[in-house]
């Protein structure tokens, strides 16, 4: 007889079972720790405790976010401050840093990184991973200090159902990301959390690079005449651009005389391997198209005149660091598997679009090329990227900084 079990029951047997270990092995280190406490005068033990104790961890589910926190990273060890890293991505950037006073680990793949986490030692931890004590990541009952760091500026209503509910802190981007918080925390009746606007440090880096590059152009270089690219950057998923759209979107292109670069997300070339594969053997590489597989966007953003996506987080990196129009999908979003669905405030992401880019429907998405002419010439959606970013992107070029002000802060009220 063959017995199946769903995904569903699967990982709650799972969690169970981390969550029974979790407590035995827990259980089995006081019982030693009062050993060597008994027998040496409290000396050992206190010394052993000390010896486990991090005073911050970092944990990231995926090497995607190396670029979130690299500049958190790097100001630790600048600082000579100590850290622990934990990634669950075996071929995490991070693990080639070099780094002298920051540690970096692989904490092992999946549910084997959460359970190293659920029983880690640590005055802070510092995690961009929603579902904190929700799925198979618990409450280390030897973490004083659980903060959560968005990897992007967008709603914290966006993660799915209880996301940041049993973190103890967030750090914002800006002050816009408040209201729901509290709004969700008091109809769930939560503990406040601490909220500190930080900015965002990966997009602080991306300025100064673009900066940096921008200082060192000739005359000619700076005024950019020619051929003008477009950015087509898909997120993944049944309601991405690239599912949504298939090949039509692309023949509208090359309708034009635009230079395009496609940019499907990188789980796409998993997750949708046999769409990918088909849309790259229908359009293959050519002088006017280009497919872009680099693990970092950032020369694909700064070529591009213009960018075309849907609700991948891209169109804010884009638009606030490049302040350059974008074209965004008309995709509908279903709030019912996040906390957006909890409260009735229009979501921010969805209100700001309307501000620095044009909608793309299936109605006129074969008038691309007028579309386009439209961005690159609009004086309101240049203005309207200029208010979006003053409003919504504190602390620029600071957040690094900040950010390792307040682990440390947090580290020394902790220890």
């Amino acid at each position: 007889m063959n017995l199946y079990i769903d995904p569903g029951t699967g990982s709650m047997l799972f969690t169970i079972l981390i969550g029974v270990l979790g407590a035995l092995v827990y259980a089995f280190r006081n019982v030693l720790m009062k050993a060597k406490f008994a027998f040496s005068g409290g000396k050992a033990a206190k010394e052993a405790a000390a010896e486990n104790r991090n005073s911050i961890v970092i944990f990231t589910d995926s090497k995607r976010y190396w670029n979130l926190f690299r500049p958190i990273c790097d100001e630790l060890e600048k600082r000579q401050q100590k850290a622990l890293y934990l990634t669950a991505s075996e071929d995490d950037p991070a693990l080639e840093a070099g780094y002298r006073y920051v540690r970096t680990e692989f904490a092992g793949k999946g549910n084997r990184a959460y359970a190293r986490m659920n029983m880690i030692c640590a005055d802070v931890v510092l995690s961009s991973t929603p579902g904190l004590d929700v799925y198979q990541w618990k409450r280390s009952r030897d973490v004083k200090w659980y903060v959560h760091i968005p990897h992007g500026i967008y709603d914290l209503t966006a993660y799915r159902m209880f996301g940041l509910d049993y973190y103890d802190a967030v750090l914002l981007v800006g002050s816009f990301q408040k209201e729901t918080v509290r709004k969700l925390e008091e109809e769930r009746n939560l503990p406040e959390k601490e909220l500190t606007v930080v900015g965002m440090p990966y997009m602080d880096e991306m300025l100064k690079r673009k900066e940096e590059e921008e200082a060192g152009k000739t005359a000619d270089q700076a005024e950019g005449a020619g051929t003008k690219t477009v950015l087509l950057a898909s997120s993944w998923g049944a309601s991405s651009l690239l599912n949504r759209y298939q090949g039509k979107l692309i023949d509208a292109l090359l309708q034009t005389d635009v230079h395009i670069i496609v940019r499907p997300h990188p789980q796409s070339y998993t997750s949708e391997k046999d769409l990918i594969e088909r849309l790259m053997k229908e359009y293959p590489e050519s002088d006017r198209l280009e497919w872009d597989r680099n693990d970092d966007n950032y020369e694909s953003l700064k070529r591009a005149d213009l960018l075309i996506s849907d609700f991948s987080g891209v169109i804010i990196d884009y638009a606030f660091v490049f302040e350059k129009p974008v074209i965004y999908a008309d995709i509908s979003f279903d709030r019912e598997p996040y906390d957006a669905s909890w409260i009735e405030t229009p979501m921010w992401r969805f209100e700001v679009l309307k501000d620095i880019g044009i909608q793309l429907t299936e109605e006129n998405a074969d008038r691309i090329g007028e579309l386009i002419d439209i961005c690159l010439n609009s004086p309101e959606l240049k203005a309207g990227i200029r208010k979006a970013r003053e409003e919504a992107w504190a602390h620029i070029g600071e957040s690094a900084s900040l950010t390792v002000d307040y682990l440390l802060e947090k580290a020394a009220v902790q220890s």
